[in-house]
């Protein structure tokens, strides 16, 4: 069984065809492509929905077999400073390209990395060698993008793929590795992966690597996620205002299936609206949620915040909150 991520190269598209999930950005990239002339894009969503996926595609039906010494890919959380845009970017900007078209292609993926000051150099660049180079730009968040670069650029928007989409791509694994999987389990494959489709194929490979017989357990097991069932447990512990209860039973829950603050808060967050409680308590616990997993985030105890947080369904069990 090959390693994990092999599956994500091994089955990624190299077609516009098979592209799933995008198809209105897919047409439109498209169509640029067959001008054999393409403006600077930034590819803006979540991960794993095939923006690097993409821009390679692009590359490789503008270049055809000579697309690597006309391409140049620069992932910006690992050289996010502002010497790697005088340099590396600036120095293949500058040179001609070894094809028939008039410019060559820089892919810089998460580009929300960039420190501003790196950004305002990219911005110039992109500027003064726009004649003999093209920038597609990927990021999760668009708006840690300047201003100047997002207006120089065609902006496309990814979204999470639907789950239909997720399973064409996940049955045609299947069927090549010869795996066996439910309904049952691809629902539990797709829970876990929340739309994300390199994620999805990392948890079906490792999966595999156990059996090729999937179940919604191995999944479970496998993204290490809190079971919906325990966490409901700890709420109706809080809910009903035992606080001791709930503390003891979300101890148990983090420390046997090694999970984190933050994944628990999650699990939570969905939690929350399958309670038999008022709407508009919903809300209120949705907004301590979000509370809670921001302080988390900035550095507090994650435990000493959950138990907040369970502080807080104890009170609107109360209906004190």
């Amino acid at each position: 069984m090959a390693g994990v991520n092999i599956w994500t190269e091994k089955y990624r598209p190299t077609t516009f065809d098979e592209v799933v999930g995008q198809g209105e950005i897919v047409k439109r990239v498209r169509s640029l492509v067959q001008s054999m002339n393409i403006p600077h894009m930034l590819f803006a969503g979540p991960a794993g929905t095939g923006k690097s996926t993409l821009a390679l595609i692009v590359v490789r039906e503008l270049f055809g077999e000579r697309w690597r010494e006309n391409y140049l890919e620069l992932n910006a959380s690992d050289e996010r400073g502002i010497d790697v845009i005088r340099q590396k970017v600036k120095d293949f900007a500058r040179t001609r390209p070894i094809e028939n078209l008039s410019f060559k292609v820089i892919f810089l993926d998460e580009a929300d990395a960039l420190t501003k000051e790196a950004q305002q150099a990219l911005r110039r660049t992109m500027e003064n060698y726009s004649n003999t180079c093209r920038f597609i730009l990927s990021c999760n968040y668009s708006s840690r993008i300047i201003d100047p670069i997002q207006s120089r650029c065609v902006i496309f928007r990814f979204k999470l793929l639907e789950k239909k989409d997720v399973q064409k791509i996940v049955k045609r694994i299947a069927e090549q590795e010869k795996l066996n999987i439910s309904d049952e389990a691809f629902e539990a494959l797709y829970e876990a992966s929340e739309g994300d489709c390199r994620r999805a194929i990392n948890l079906l490979q490792a999966s595999a690597s156990i059996s090729p017989d999937i179940t919604p357990e191995m999944i479970q097991i496998i993204s290490a996620n809190v079971k919906p069932t325990d966490i409901r447990v700890v709420l109706d512990y809080a809910l009903a205002g035992d606080f001791l209860k709930a503390r003891d039973k979300l101890l148990d829950v983090m420390l046997k299936e090694s999970v984190s603050g933050v994944d628990v808060i999650k699990s939570i967050q969905k939690e929350i609206w399958n309670l038999e409680i008022e709407p508009e308590l919903k809300l209120r616990l949705t907004e301590k949620a979000g509370e809670t997993e921001f302080r988390m985030i900035e550095g507090s105890d994650e435990f000493i915040q959950l138990q907040s947080l369970l502080a807080a369904f104890v009170l609107a069990g109360q209906h004190k909150l």
